[in-house]
């Protein structure tokens, strides 16, 4: 039997981080967890920013581990979430970078706007309004004139450890200054926004080496994978029909289609569908929904007032034996996107009085079912702009352990819910490195890969109640 390749994979998410070690050989895919760290939001003086020296120091401490308990690993893959970015004089970052639901967003897209129309822009990158894209970052950031390269967050830890700057592709795709149809900077649209071209980086796609780690860090290569978290995932979506809808499932909840070709019609900017670079080349057409952020920070706020951790588990079992709510809300309410108080501003957006600890099962059911129920609806609507008829859902990502959400989601779309695997973002930068080393010949098409995710992690199948 041929002996498993060993990669390391670096996942960031919005809430945590976690260093993994993959190991390829046969139909066998594994990952060993070596290093999961907290993640998320810290408020400065001008806003909200990332610990991006924190996050630095995690991430070279879980490669020093994972090569430490596999000095055979060949090459790191990094992914983490779109848009952010880090601004770069010299090998000097000159501020922390904003966090993406940082309030300062807002004059960027006003300034943008006033320049080029929103029809124009998404006749151009494809893109879903979304307040915080990085074009609207970069023209409420003073700090950009200053700049000589500005790197996102997967790149620039790929930075850190190769001393070179790149933009890999998909991630690229989200900043709203790729050419939806050429994959290519759209230099022009940057200009005609006041954003110099200069501080975009060169593009390289998933599977390029990037450079390699320090000596101390064992010299190992540095490939590029898809570094936007959800374009790795979606790799490792074993999708079992031409119609099937993925929902990668995390603090947010990406709900789509994978289509050779990008749909930029009105209908598809009315729905606000946006079109995302994927793995060789395939476009993500997808809606952003809000996810497991609704429920992790209203538990976040409910430890806060008990001193004490909650159960979740436990609360999510306690939440489906109560009746469904007969009243949900909006999860993509504008009014809940920033940290804070979330069991209060939900509870003002249902018209109700904050939840005393008797009644968190059932507020716990209501977030649930009303995130269900936007997913339910931008399934609906990706399958009307595609014309495509929807005969299952693929759910990945954290999402995939929570069987209530599962349930209501299949229950409202009224198809099959496929839930797993969980750690799809991981697996998804581990055979991306693998098939860049060589590993599967022949069989080294997205579908061959999404053959193997279904041998080694077969999903839990939920079916809709009539």
């Amino acid at each position: 039997m041929t002996a498993a390749r060993v990669v390391a994979a670096v996942d960031l998410g919005a809430t945590s981080g976690r260093v993994m070690i993959g190991r390829v050989g046969g139909d066998t895919i594994e990952l060993e967890e070596v290093a999961r760290f907290p993640n998320g939001p810290v408020e400065r003086a001008d806003g909200w920013h990332w610990d991006i020296e924190a996050l630095w120091g995690h991430v070279r401490a879980g490669l020093a581990e994972a090569l430490r308990r596999e000095p055979g690993i060949e090459s790191v893959g990094i992914d983490s979430w779109a848009v952010d970015y880090g601004l770069v004089r010299g090998e000097e970052l000159l501020a922390e970078p904003f966090h993406y639901r940082d309030s300062r967003t807002a004059r960027g897209v006003e300034a943008v706007h006033a320049r080029v129309p929103f029809e124009e822009l998404y006749r151009r990158n494809g893109l879903q309004f979304l307040p915080f894209t990085t074009l609207y970052q970069y023209a409420a950031d003073a700090r950009l004139a200053d700049a000589e390269t500005s790197v996102l967050i997967p790149d620039l830890i790929a930075q850190r450890l190769t001393g070179r700057a790149v933009a890999e592709r998909t991630n690229a795709s989200t900043t709203g200054l790729l050419d939806v149809r050429t994959g290519e900077w759209d230099t022009a649209l940057a200009e005609a926004l006041g954003i110099p071209a200069s501080v975009l980086p060169p593009l390289v796609d998933p599977g390029e080496t990037i450079g390699a780690t320090p000596a101390d860090l064992g010299a190992v290569p540095v490939v590029a994978v898809g570094s936007h978290d959800t374009a790795s995932a979606i790799v490792a979506v074993p999708l079992s029909s031409p119609n099937a809808v993925y929902i990668s499932c995390g603090t947010w909840g990406l709900v789509g289609l994978e289509l050779p070709e990008p749909i930029v019609t009105d209908a598809a900017r009315a729905a606000n569908f946006t079109n995302e670079g994927g793995v060789d080349g395939r476009v993500r057409f997808l809606h952003n929904v809000t996810g497991l952020w609704l429920l992790s920070e209203t538990v976040r706020a409910w430890e806060e007032e008990d001193g004490s951790a909650i159960d979740l588990p436990l609360l999510l079992a306690s939440a489906g034996a109560v009746s469904p709510p007969a009243r949900l809300f909006d999860a993509n309410a504008p009014e809940l996107a920033a940290p804070g108080d979330m069991p209060g501003r939900i509870a003002a957006l249902l018209g109700v009085d904050r939840p005393g600890r008797a009644g968190r099962p059932m507020f716990a059911r209501i977030i649930v079912e009303s995130i269900a129920a936007a997913f339910a609806h931008a399934v609906r609507a990706a399958g009307a702009l595609a014309e495509r008829e929807i005969d299952v859902i693929h759910l990945v990502g954290g999402g995939a352990r929570n069987a209530l959400l599962c349930k209501a989601t299949a229950d409202r779309v009224g198809v099959p819910v496929l839930a797993g695997p969980v750690e799809a973002t991981a697996l998804g930068n581990v055979l991306v490195q693998a098939r860049a080393l060589g590993c599967f010949g022949a069989d080294a098409s997205l579908e061959g890969l999404r053959a193997r995710v279904a041998r080694a992690f077969p999903p839990l199948r939920y079916d809709p109640r009539s």
